[in-house]
């Protein structure tokens, strides 16, 4: 089965959708037993943007969960996220940049990281894990379930767990493969087992400069 998709999609109304309890938490005995990065960490007050030429992903699911994290004042907050998850996944130009407002006598300052611009050494990743808020990209997926329950999506490297708050009976989908084209994402938090970074390139600059 091939299912070939192109837009963009608000992902906070999404999750929102997928989430219907802030009490209701994956449990991470679960996440453990299919092979999941526990990962325990309050995200930061910042999200980040991302580009790639393409991503080729096997073992792909997507459910929707809600990130423990902090604003840029200190505050505890969550943030509703899609978790996409790829049990292995290749990134071909890869661009990632983060902005950091109002530093004293600097104003704002942006990092940019890039890397697997050769098409023969692409990012590599095992076991990732991406929160996303928003996403575009034109996207075929194979083999694909829609409204699986998350806890069963075991095409993927199963649910993240740690700090992360989902609902393991809640919507989620899954695919045995993935290619995302033109993609163009801003996410909260990315987690891999391991990620390989061919190329690797970073610079920090004053003003504000992003991937898109």
């Amino acid at each position: 089965m091939e299912s070939q998709v192109r837009g963009g999609t608000r992902w906070k109304r999404f999750a929102v959708v997928m989430v219907p309890s802030v009490a209701a938490t994956a449990a991470i005995g679960v996440a453990l037993a299919q092979g999941a990065l526990a990962a325990s960490f309050s995200v930061s007050g910042q999200s980040f943007k991302v580009t790639t030429k393409q991503l080729d992903g096997t073992g792909f699911s997507q459910y929707g969960a809600l990130d423990e994290g902090y604003t840029l004042s200190g505050k505890k907050t969550v943030r509703p996220v899609a978790v996409s998850a790829f049990k292995s996944a290749t990134i071909n130009s890869l661009c990632q940049s983060v902005v950091t407002p109002d530093i004293p006598l600097l104003g704002s300052v942006s990092l940019i990281l890039r890397a697997g611009q050769d098409p023969d050494k692409p990012v590599e990743a095992e076991n990732l894990y991406i929160d996303v808020a928003e996403l575009e990209a034109d996207a075929t997926f194979k083999g694909i379930d829609i409204g699986v329950a998350a806890k069963d999506a075991t095409k993927g490297p199963g649910m993240k767990g740690g700090k992360e708050q989902s609902n393991p009976f809640g919507f989620a989908q899954q695919a045995d493969s993935v290619v995302l084209k033109d993609v163009k994402q801003t996410a909260w938090a990315t987690t891999a087992g391991t990620f390989k970074l061919s190329g690797l390139s970073m610079k920090l600059s004053t003003g504000v400069k992003e991937c898109y």
